[in-house]
């Protein structure tokens, strides 16, 4: 088949994404299936080409281009052409390190080779200097080649050390492999032992944290809240009506005159003393005689008291409106009817 009529099967072919799953291929063309997994499916064209096809044609960009990084290395599948949704590359051969390691031990040799994979990583501008072992291919001519490295490129988070090769190597051929590097490089193992044991500390205190479940979560939190509240106490809930509405007022002030292009620190300067002095003027002195509210805030509290206990009836506090909301609503009305009242003082 040439590039065009290549194309046109591809196109043909049906990948859908699954949720934590392989994906599911509707393939109603001669290309034989040779693989599937979370992002795609591969398809055989010849014996010396397959072609990848997407779910998701972000993946195959993705996967694309970290091919496209690492092409003048030898150790990633020649890409031959790219569609949409598909990538047509070199067919990969030998076999996975996973099937190797069942039959073969792992030498010093190999593990250098595993080292040399990940400096080739890092070297051409990978995220995640990390690969598993069942997409490490081993050639005939003891080379490697990989596959499968889409999630090697545009990642905020990756692992200080390799950690999904050593995972992936279990823990007798794990050990092995650490042994290498620590004959062949010490400072290399001595950082990637200290990143396991930052790892394993991590998980230890985690599993300290949270040994103990807490059963009564949310009688626990209500008690703890409790000095939170203060819709239910009236001098604690007059006193933070008052703050809020004071608080509204004067933002709703400023922006009025900054409107009128006035200077906004010169603004808020002015604001805060003239609030000083009325509060001065309004309460007087503490202790000395009972506060005497403003109409506004009597109205509000007023107001306040009604909507909580019409709220506290409701049955599912999750649909309940916010205090808040209903506090600023009245605010806004209060201010408009103040206004319209000294525009009509004005006129007459």
């Amino acid at each position: 088949m040439n590039d065009q009529e290549i194309a046109q099967q591809l196109k043909k072919i049906k990948v859908i994404n699954q949720e934590q799953a392989d994906v599911e291929v509707e393939n109603p063309t001669s290309l034989t299936m040779i693989g599937k997994g979370r992002q795609g499916a591969v398809f055989q064209i010849d014996e010396n080409t397959c072609a990848k096809v997407y779910g998701n044609p972000e993946d195959c960009e993705r996967e694309h281009y970290a091919l496209s990084l690492g092409q003048e290395t030898g150790l990633f599948p020649r890409i031959y052409s790219k569609g949409q949704n598909y990538i047509v590359m070199e067919m990969v051969r030998g076999i996975d390190l996973r099937e190797y390691l069942q039959s073969q031990p792992l030498t010093k040799e190999l593990s250098l080779k595993l080292i040399e994979m990940l400096v080739t990583f890092q070297q051409i501008g990978f995220d995640r200097i990390d690969h598993h072992k069942r997409q490490i291919y081993l050639q005939q001519d003891g080379t490697l080649k990989v596959i499968d490295v889409g999630r090697t490129v545009w990642r905020d988070r990756t692992y200080p050390y390799p950690r999904k090769l050593l995972t992936s190597l279990g823990d007798e051929y794990k050990e092995l492999f650490l042994s290498h590097v620590r004959e062949m490089n010490p400072k290399l193992y001595a950082e990637w032992q200290h990143y396991m044991e930052m790892e394993e500390s991590a998980r230890h205190m985690f599993k300290t944290l949270f040994s103990k479940r807490l059963e009564d979560a949310e009688g626990i939190a209500i008690e703890l809240s409790e000095s939170l509240l203060t819709v239910d106490d009236q001098k604690k809930h007059y006193a933070k009506l008052e703050g809020l509405v004071r608080k509204v007022f004067k933002e709703e002030w400023i922006k009025v005159l900054v409107l009128q292009g006035r200077d906004p620190e010169k603004v808020k300067g002015k604001i805060d003393a003239f609030l000083e002095k009325q509060e001065r003027k309004e309460w007087g002195e503490m202790g000395k005689k009972k506060r005497k509210l403003p109409d506004y805030v009597k109205e509000l509290q007023k107001q306040s008291q009604q909507q909580w206990a019409s709220k506290q009836s409701q049955q599912e506090a999750s649909k309940q409106k916010p205090l808040i909301e209903d506090v600023m609503k009245n605010v806004h009305r209060l201010l408009n009817e103040g206004k319209k009242k000294k525009q009509k003082k004005s006129k007459s």
